[in-house]
């Protein structure tokens, strides 16, 4: 059984996210979720840690089908600097990070999956 294509408008979904993704995410972190201009059905999230480190996380949150999403690492600044993300302790955070955006997809199936 195939599932449906997504079928909610971006704008909408950008405001759901919005609403929603700050439940996932430790309080004292920061996030931000825009449209992505290039594909209707992706969204770009910032996550911004909270404390002296200063990290912006950099996703694109892409719609595969009305149930599941693919998350990819786009890019994590460190003092609005690029840096590696290819290390042990980013590599941890983008992981986290990574499930707390896959657990908010799941939170909104109700809505995307109407």
């Amino acid at each position: 059984m195939a599932n449906e294509e997504l079928q909610i408008d971006q704008n909408q979904l950008v405001a759901a996210w919005q609403r929603t993704l700050p439940d996932w995410i430790k309080d004292a972190d920061n996030c931000e979720v825009f449209p992505d201009e290039a594909d209707p059905k992706a969204l770009r999230v910032t996550i911004s840690t909270a404390g002296h480190q200063s990290y912006a996380f950099d996703f694109k949150v892409c719609y595969v089908d009305s149930r599941e999403v693919k998350v990819e690492i786009i890019d994590v600044d460190k003092n609005n600097v690029s840096i590696d993300e290819r290390t042990d302790p980013m590599q941890q955070l983008i992981q986290d990070y990574t499930r707390h955006l896959h657990e908010c997809a799941q939170a909104l199936q109700q809505l995307t999956h109407a």
